[in-house]
């Protein structure tokens, strides 16, 4: 259900809400936090249905603040989304015009859920300081995303690192979790040997691959250099060197699925899929406390981190980095190996005929038949 309000007050729409949750129930008392989102018209709608996808597992009021035209005399056009049109949430979209545009905060604060956090979202471009922002100062998180800001991803985040308050945090960040989690894992093994160097591949406009080199500057203390791609998107490959090897995770171009090589194991396909900015502002919402580790990697790691001046292709030649081409064709053999030994596991399952006077000849035959498949496939 969608409810227009023209021309309307913050009042208005607050007796609306009540009048509608009469009406069709409760649909605040089990609301966690309020999301502020503050965007421009051009990206309220893709906004709002991220906020609506995250909010599924994140019950909460969600206030959509549009900063319309500046000119013109002071006007307030409200607009409130319940059911099937505002996820596991209720959706207040409020689009400011004339001087109220740059009077986000006092608009919405009649709005704030009582005695619940507050979490501030700018989808697109986000303030230079965004605790310092109106809307910013009353939230105890502040979400921003370098990836849609102005700038070179390097740019953006010494803007955010100068900037950077307890509770600030990133979906730059958010997009590289599984990364770490299958790094992490990967050094979780034997042997325990320290890491002496680490080069990360990302796409040239990919701030993650920078957090990414910072998270593992902070915490390995150790050399990190960064090299660009000129095609694909997001981050490509890490490699990590130790004594005994090198540690090689790479996603292949446009692909989801990674290939993890170290030594004394064998090659292993594991799943590393984009993240869509839905999941990423979930999990941004699960924690309200401070991200110590992100601050880490933003403000100590991310200064450490050395640009290489080789293209990922230089770096992929010269040995420093690993070939997604070489991962692609590993990544289809262990798939084409994982195919044949379900099809030898459904031959070894076949039921034989009891009345079958000859088992074996019939045994001959599933053998011959599974060559066969083999043989095709190769």
């Amino acid at each position: 259900m969608i409810v227009d309000l023209p021309n309307t007050s913050t009042a208005a729409v607050s007796k609306r809400l009540v009048k509608l949750r009469a009406d069709t129930g409760a649909m605040a008392l089990s609301r966690v936090l309020t999301l502020l989102v503050v965007v421009d018209e051009a990206d309220a709608e893709e906004a709002i249905e991220v906020a609506n996808d995250a909010s599924r597992q994140h019950p909460c009021r969600i206030i959509v603040v549009v900063a319309g035209n500046r000119r013109g005399a002071a006007r307030l056009d409200g607009q409130i989304r319940v059911g099937g049109d505002a996820g596991a949430s209720e959706v207040v979209v409020l689009r400011l015009y004339g001087p109220l545009a740059k009077h986000g905060r006092a608009v919405v604060t009649p709005l704030l859920l009582a005695d619940s956090p507050i979490v501030a979202w700018w989808p697109a471009e986000a303030p230079k300081d965004p605790a310092a922002d109106p809307v910013g100062a009353i939230a105890q998180r502040r979400i921003t995303d370098a990836a849609r800001s102005t700038g070179t991803p390097r740019s953006v985040l010494k803007r955010l690192a100068s900037a950077y308050t307890p509770g600030d945090t990133d979906l730059a960040w958010s997009r590289v979790t599984l990364w770490r989690g299958l790094l992490a894992a990967a050094l979780d093994q034997a042997p325990y040997e320290p890491v002496t160097a680490a080069m990360v591949v990302a796409a040239p406009d990919s701030p993650s691959g920078e957090l990414l080199g910072g998270w593992l500057a902070a915490r390995l203390r150790c050399p990190v250099s960064l090299a660009r791609s000129r095609t694909g998107s997001g981050i490509i490959s890490v490699r990590l060197e130790r004594a005994s090897g090198t540690v090689d995770l790479v996603r292949p171009l446009d692909g989801n699925t990674s290939v993890l090589r170290q030594p004394g194991q064998p090659d292993r396909t594991l799943a590393l899929p984009h993240r869509s900015d839905a999941e990423c502002l979930a999990d941004e919402l699960r924690r309200l406390d401070p991200d110590e580790v992100y601050e880490d990697a933003l403000r100590k790691g991310f200064a450490a981190v050395s640009t290489s001046r080789r293209t990922a292709g230089e770096a992929v030649r010269d040995g420093a980095a690993p070939s997604p081409a070489e991962a692609e064709r590993t990544a289809q053999r262990l798939r084409r190996a994982a195919r044949m030994a379900g099809s030898s596991a459904m031959v070894d399952k076949m039921p034989m005929p009891a009345d079958t006077a000859d088992s074996e000849a019939v045994r001959k035959a599933a053998a011959t038949k599974l060559a066969e498949v083999k043989e095709r496939r190769s």
